[in-house]
């Protein structure tokens, strides 16, 4: 089954999230090697593309796991909740209605 999770980040994150960055991607890197990642990324903290230094705000993914507790586990294990970038992270299941 698919799940969204949602990762709040803390105020003024970015340098936080430069740090771990790649452990971050690599996590996600597995997944999609996996077939397992239909999206994932930030959430601007400006109306842009490229946020600059106003950074990120959280991120979304949208992943398959086993259960809502797999996902629950995968997301506590992210290194950006691990260094304080995520202030908080919600799992919630998630049905894809589009694309088909």
């Amino acid at each position: 089954m698919l799940y969204a999770i949602f990762g709040q980040d803390v105020e003024n994150s970015l340098a936080k999230r430069l740090s771990v960055r790649l452990a971050h991607l690599a996590r996600l890197e597995a997944l999609q090697k996996a077939g397992r990642l239909v999206l994932a990324g930030p959430f601007p903290a400006a109306d842009a593309s490229d946020p600059g230094t106003a950074g990120f705000s959280g991120s979304l993914i949208v992943a398959e796991f086993d259960s809502l507790a797999a996902a629950e586990a995968w997301a506590t294990a992210d290194p950006y909740l691990a260094a304080g970038v995520y202030a908080q992270v919600a799992v919630r299941p998630f049905k894809q209605v589009f694309p088909r």
